[in-house]
């Protein structure tokens, strides 16, 4: 089949709602600084009444990668589940206004749009209370075939692994994308994700996906080490035993990793001066280093985009850039 879109995603349709706060508010509600928590309807109700001023954008993991890969110049498409209701409306005309295709019905009775309330700390770190609400619906009868079977790379977040019908849609889509001769990219999404279904992700990451991104945090939850270095070995392990192709570790300031079999290679970032958000520089990273994949780059010069892709939104507050990435193309 003719490959029409560069990437398919197919992840949590969420508004997120940000606001600055101090340290004091993280602990005072019960959170983990620097983690997501999931948080029901009313307790998602009861956090936001507390939060103050607030900005609200869409959001997403895997929705914010392709809105960051539409602004760099691919071709993308987004699977996900909102409510028809007013935030479910804002998701879909975000997406549609940074140029990602978005088809998925929406829900007309049952639970609202998803939110995610990010708290921002002084020193730019973000911790998340999300409703998963609409996402939770996600199922194999949203995954359009025609999409997945016409995208060179399918792009999935592990936050979906929480709800049994959205591992089907998953499958499903791993299914028709493989059928298809196309590549499977999977996020590991967050440390306590990794924690809830580590064994699961494991035999997914060995059997099925072809590119894994992870920060260092989330790479050493998977192995279940406080090391870096043996994370990164037991990695490039499956890279050699063709159960991965690639893995791509994010290191914050430090830049990334990247493995293959036979290689490990650490790509420096350029320092950031007016860091304001951390939100979203995971997301960007991903969205640099498979455009690059896209255009048949070498590996460094993708992790490199992916670099200077997350530089850019921890710039500015919220996880889609106000400003065309399309500039960073060296």
């Amino acid at each position: 089949m003719t490959t029409k879109f560069d990437v398919a995603g197919i992840g949590n349709a969420i508004v997120d709602v940000l606001a600055f706060a101090p340290d004091a508010t993280i602990s005072g509600h019960g959170l983990t600084k620097g983690a997501m928590m999931l948080v029901d309807e009313m307790r998602s109700r009861e956090l936001y009444e507390l939060m103050g001023q607030t900005t609200a954008c869409s959001g997403g993991s895997v929705a914010n990668s392709l809105a960051g890969l539409a602004s760099l110049g691919a071709k993308t498409a987004f699977i996900g589940k909102v409510r028809a209701d007013q935030l479910g409306q804002i998701f879909t005309h975000d997406m549609h206004a940074v140029g990602t295709s978005f088809t998925t019905q929406p829900l007309e009775i049952g639970p609202a749009t998803a939110s995610c309330l990010i708290y921002v700390t002084p020193d730019a770190q973000r911790t998340m209370a999300t409703y998963i609400g609409a996402c939770s619906h996600v199922s194999e009868t949203d995954i359009d075939e025609d999409i997945i079977a016409a995208s060179a790379i399918t792009y999935i977040e592990g936050y979906l692994w929480d709800m049994d019908t959205a591992k089907a849609a998953i499958r499903k889509a791993i299914r028709v994308a493989h059928d298809a001769k196309q590549r499977i990219a999977f996020t590991l999404s967050d440390t306590f994700c990794v924690d809830r279904h580590r064994a699961e992700f494991i035999e997914l990451i060995a059997n099925e996906v072809d590119i894994l991104f992870a920060n260092e945090s989330e790479i050493k939850s998977l192995f279940q080490t406080d090391h870096l270095q043996t994370a990164l070995t037991r990695a490039q392990g499956m890279c050699a035993n063709n159960q991965c192709d690639i893995v791509a570790v994010t290191r914050g300031e430090k830049g990334s990793i990247v493995l293959t079999d036979g290689s490990m290679e650490e790509l420096p970032t350029e320092a950031v001066q007016n860091v304001v958000d951390t939100t979203g520089a995971g997301d960007l990273y991903a969205a640099g280093f498979l455009f690059g994949m896209s255009r048949g780059w070498k590996l460094a010069a993708c992790a490199q985009l992916g670099n200077r892709c997350a530089g850019e939104i921890i710039t500015q507050l919220g996880a889609r850039s106000m400003k065309p990435l399309h500039t960073l193309v060296a």
